[in-house]
């Protein structure tokens, strides 16, 4: 089939209006569905990222003081329920914490090399804790050793204290030293006092799920130090395989048991990693919903000004088609004309949206501190606006196909 295109060409500058209407309503629809289908998946990448947790069951006491202590009688305090916590049935570790991967915010610190460093190397989240932290999370040590009982300092409120020896982990160990010999190295991460890296972990999520904390991804220290916080104290669980539920129940109790000053908030005062996650990720996995809502209202008003559009059209031509089909035109060539025509205006827009989508994703990276966008998004939404193109104008062209040469050329 020989479809000549200057016609359709000169039958589209005719109609410069709805031609210019449907081409921009495309360009603005490509430019918009790419950096959506983008945030998109970035924001369904955020939900799956490893913390380095054993998730199904391990969870978080948030336990808050009553009442001011003594920070003697705060850290007696804190070890007593913590060997409650570890004699349950159900209960495999238990540790004390500053913070938790997944938390939404907590401790971070500038890290250098030198302590006399202007430049920072990076910003490392910051874990406190004792010996049990590593197994009570389910991380996994892949260099180096965990720390001994007699490396736990007890840190006050109002201390400040740099242990002498840190675990970190491989992201923060590569970032300090490439190469893969970290340990037996020191570095700073708070005042002139060295900490010497006697392990690595691997994976360990930041506390912090921000878009700050992309750049410094993974990259966390935990430091050997029981905090007698007078304020209040995480404790981390692990309970044992396929007995997460009963841990949780008999935890509480536990505590209470040893001391009844405290609040543990029935609401969100015991949450497991499936709770912690939801919540953490709530942000964006609401953001993706919106973002797949906009996309789809879009493609469906765009669809629908496209069959609008050309319905309009087939039926001003009526005659010309009559006329075509009466001087030996067939049903698909009628067919091909309109798809034809609509591919031309398609293509035209979404040139156009090609530009728009890599001028607003640029501007979000300056603006927002947003990731540059693949290629790849857009030559999906480039794909997705043709076809659609082509669908929405299928129905009508397919009436205009079906058009009689008898009926189009009878006198109105």
């Amino acid at each position: 089939m020989n479809l000549p295109i200057r016609p359709i060409l000169v039958a589209l500058r005719r109609h410069k209006a709805g031609t210019v209407l449907i081409a921009l309503q495309i360009a603005l629809t490509l430019a918009i569905v790419c950096n959506a289908l983008f945030i998109i998946h970035a924001r369904l990448a955020n939900l799956s990222e490893a913390s380095g947790v054993d998730e199904p069951n391990v969870f978080v006491i948030k336990n808050q003081w009553a009442a001011e202590r003594p920070t003697a009688q705060v850290d007696a305090q804190v070890q007593a329920d913590l060997l409650a916590l570890r004699q349950l049935p159900a209960v495999r570790d238990a540790a004390p914490a500053s913070g938790y991967p997944l938390q939404g915010g907590g401790w971070d610190n500038l890290v250098t090399l030198t302590p006399d460093q202007t430049h920072p190397i990076t910003d490392s989240a910051v874990y406190t804790s004792d010996e049990h932290f590593i197994d009570t999370l389910g991380a996994r040590l892949v260099a180096g050793r965990n720390f001994r009982p007699d490396e736990v300092m007890v840190m006050g409120t109002q201390q400040s204290i740099t242990p002498p020896t840190v675990i970190v982990t491989r992201a923060l160990a590569d970032k300090l030293f490439p190469g893969g010999h970290a340990l037996g190295k020191s570095f700073y991460a708070m005042g002139t006092t060295p900490s010497t890296i006697v392990g690595i972990v691997d994976p360990l999520h930041r506390q912090g799920v921000s878009q700050w904390n992309k750049a410094y991804a993974g990259q966390a220290l935990i430091w050997p130090l029981r905090a007698d916080d007078a304020r209040g104290i995480f404790y981390i669980v692990r309970a044992k395989p396929g007995q997460l539920a009963a841990a949780m129940r008999e935890a509480p109790k536990a505590l209470y048991a040893q001391s009844r000053m405290r609040i543990i908030d029935p609401k969100d005062g015991v949450q497991d990693y499936a709770a912690i996650r939801h919540k953490v990720y709530d942000s964006d996995r609401g953001m993706a919903i919106l973002m797949g809502i906009i996309c789809a209202v879009l493609l469906a008003i765009t669809a629908a000004g496209i069959v609008g559009l050309t319905s309009f059209w087939v039926g001003q031509r009526r005659k010309q088609i009559g006329v075509r089909r009466a001087l030996g035109a067939r049903q698909r060539d009628i067919l091909a004309y309109f798809l034809t025509e609509n591919f031309l205006i398609s293509a035209a827009g979404v040139l156009l949206g090609v530009v728009l989508a890599v001028a607003f994703n640029l501007w979000t990276v300056t603006r927002f501190e947003l990731d540059r966008m693949s290629l790849a998004y857009v030559g999906v939404g480039v794909l997705v606006l043709l076809l659609l193109g082509q669908g929405a104008t299928f129905a009508p062209a397919l009436r205009a196909s079906r058009v009689s040469p008898v009926e189009a050329t009878r006198s109105v």
